[in-house]
């Protein structure tokens, strides 16, 4: 695959460093490393807030146990829906100029979120917020591939910025239970976004790939409006598989996945997505791997807290220490697994983190209806340094599955299907363990098996796509 040529903006940025560079990466880049791995936390914090305060805002909201998926599932529909537009426009339009954008909107929705008072208004607010986190997400490794042009420079940038993924995601729990209630919670949130926002302003240097054409509209519209039919669906499913809106919401689903294919191959004069891309086992690997990755990891531990809040009696802020364990542990692993890179495979690093996600949720089984928290240790263990070594191992190869001047395409692709996995897996999660009879720590049980096996499934996949030869940053054959 041809390397795209790459228009870089002046003085400060570091795209243009020669091919085999090894020195100390410029000041602007580390400046770049930082803000990125800032706004990314903070996403993720943002993302992962609700998971312990659940039941708290459910209760101020009046949300039935019917509509608690919409909660959780609002911000992962909104960086679905966007990641792809948001990585194509980053790309052609400005990195620095979308994440920017994107971190500001974050800031500006996360606060307006504490401020709702039914539960439509939060959804829309959390499908807000996933939307920002999806310009910052997309924009992110496109602008670290811009400022890390080396080999050894990209690998140590995107294991940073994996590491800050898992960082955001164990502190955004314990900020959410270390406030006086949830709305305070989100203000703090919105107040960090804020600044990272007004610091990047200053700091960032732009980089673009412009492909000429105007932006996918018809493309980004038939998109969203599937994923948007398909976790309605997937949320009203567990009352019922086989009522006709069901049935209507996944013929949608269909019918507008092709309508985007279609749009993508004949009509976009500058599609979201080269579709030719699938024909790449890179790639596929990438896709897959972050499909799973939303169905198992996320999928599980999004609904978890408040299992165990609902199933033992435990406190927002003890829910959050134990969660804790779990994600600071995938925090560390992802900090340190980018020593794998060059030494392991990413489909072994891949199928290692899912066969490990799979051996910690059986070893949580039977822990809540035993009603003993401690018996869950071992396996938020496992399933923490799973998590760590697939936040190390999925960004890298995001951007080596596609050229280097579609870096941000690449990394939306990949955190598209990561999203909207996760949709689909906390709908799936919820309607295990609340619909299954014998209680919530059965159906809690049931909920880790299947999870298990999905993991297990996607290690399989994912070992059997392996790896395209890469000759090149950016090129493969």
């Amino acid at each position: 695959m041809t390397r795209f040529n790459e228009r870089t903006m002046p003085p400060g940025s570091a795209v243009g460093a020669p091919p085999g560079t090894d020195s100390a990466p410029p000041r602007s880049a580390r400046a770049t490393l930082a803000l990125t791995s800032a706004a990314t936390a903070v996403a993720l914090m943002t993302y992962t807030a609700p998971v312990v305060t659940l039941r708290e805002t459910a209760a101020a909201l009046h949300t039935p146990l019917s509509a608690q998926a919409w909660l959780l599932n609002g911000t992962p529909l909104g960086l679905a829906a966007l990641l792809l537009v948001a990585g194509s426009l980053a790309d052609d339009y400005g990195r620095r100029r979308v994440f920017v954008a994107g971190t500001l909107a974050l800031g500006l929705t996360t606060a307006l979120g504490g401020l709702t008072t039914s539960t439509w208004a939060f959804t829309l607010a959390r499908v807000a917020q996933g939307a920002a986190s999806a310009a910052i997400l997309a924009s992110s490794l496109g602008l670290l591939v811009a400022a890390f042009p080396t080999p050894r420079g990209r690998l140590h940038a995107t294991g940073v910025w994996g590491a800050f993924v898992s960082g955001g995601i164990a502190l955004g729990p314990l900020v959410a239970g270390a406030m006086p209630n949830w709305r305070v919670a989100y203000a703090v949130l919105g107040a960090a976004a804020l600044l990272v926002a007004a610091l990047s302003v200053r700091s960032l240097t732009e980089s673009r790939s412009p492909r000429g054409g105007r932006p996918d509209v018809a493309g980004a519209l038939a998109f969203g409006l599937a994923l948007v039919s398909l976790v309605a669906a997937l949320t009203l499913g567990r009352d019922g598989w086989l009522r006709p809106q069901v049935g209507l919401l996944l013929a949608a689903t269909v019918v507008l996945l092709a309508l985007f294919t279609v749009i993508e191959r004949r009509f976009a004069p500058t599609p979201m997505i080269d579709l030719a891309l699938f024909r790449t086992p890179r790639f596929l690997s990438s896709s897959l791997a972050g499909l799973v990755t939303g169905l198992t990891v996320i999928g599980l531990f999004s609904f978890l807290p408040a299992l165990l809040q609902q199933t033992l009696g435990m406190s927002a802020m003890d829910t959050a220490w134990l969660f804790l364990l779990w994600s600071g542990l995938s925090f560390a692993v992802a900090l340190q697994a980018k020593r794998l890179a060059g030494r392991v495979a990413p489909r072994w690093q891949l199928a290692a983190g899912f066969l490990l996600h799979a051996g910690g949720a059986l070893a949580m089984l039977g822990a809540l209806d035993a009603g003993s928290w401690p018996r869950l240790l071992p396996g938020l263990v496992l399933g923490g340094a799973g998590s760590g070594l697939l936040n190390a191992a999925l960004p890298l190869l995001a951007v080596e599955s596609v050229p280097a001047a579609r870096a941000a395409m690449g990394s939306g692709a990949q955190q598209t299907f990561r999203y909207i996995g996760s949709c689909a897996g906390v709908a799936l999660t919820i309607a295990l363990a609340t619909s299954t009879g014998g209680g919530l720590a059965h159906g809690a049980d049931v909920a880790m098996v299947v999870s298990a096996g999905m993991a297990a499934l996607g290690a399989a996949g994912v070992m059997a796509l392996g790896a395209a030869r890469v000759t090149a940053p950016g090129r493969q054959v």
